[in-house]
């Protein structure tokens, strides 16, 4: 008797964390792309970078408020400010962010992949009937996010994977599944 009510009451306790782990993350729905799916904030704009606004609810962030403007597509050596990477992100972009001390080789590798997108998206404009216009691979942003809890993040809007190392595969999945997808809502 005492083995009946052993293996019953383990199998209620693994039913019982089988549901809790299931419902751990309410919030986070996996619909298969890469990455993993944050729940927007919105498209608010404010002011200017030092504008208060309410916190983020991802870091890097993904959606939420931001600035009327995009920072330029491309390289950077210093960390683009929050407020200025999200509009980006609603413009389609995805910001590629490292956080890592004497990492020259991995930076060399994220320069090398994003130049590559760079280039297509120059073939692209060659092509474009509206060669004024930004391409999709041209919304690319390389730059470092110091103090963040991954060597590598990728964002775009309401999507965030983080990476301990680099892995080009995943890189350019996520890449491709999210580059040049416009977020603004309909009215502007």
């Amino acid at each position: 008797m005492p083995m009946r009510l052993f293996i019953s009451l383990t199998l209620i306790l693994g039913c019982l964390l089988l549901q809790t782990s299931a419902l751990a993350e309410p919030n986070v729905k996996n619909d298969n792309g890469p990455g993993i799916q944050v729940p927007s904030l919105g498209n608010d704009h404010i002011r200017a970078i030092d504008t208060p606004h309410k916190p983020y609810n991802s870091d890097p962030p993904t959606s939420g408020p931001h600035v009327p403007f995009i920072a330029k597509w491309g390289i950077y050596k210093i960390p683009i400010p929050k407020e200025l990477q999200v509009h980006n992100l609603e413009d389609g972009g995805v910001v590629i962010q490292y956080n890592c001390q004497s990492c020259d080789d991995l930076i060399a590798k994220l320069e090398a992949l994003v130049k590559r997108y760079l280039e297509k998206a120059s073939q692209e404009k060659l092509k474009a009937d509206d060669p004024s216009r930004p391409t999709r691979y041209e919304h690319l942003i390389l730059a470092p996010y110091p103090g963040m809890d991954a060597t590598i993040a990728l964002t775009a809007w309401g999507r965030i994977d983080k990476l301990k190392s680099y892995d080009e595969a995943r890189i350019m999945q996520f890449i491709e599944a999210y580059v040049g997808i416009d977020h603004h809502p309909a009215h502007e």
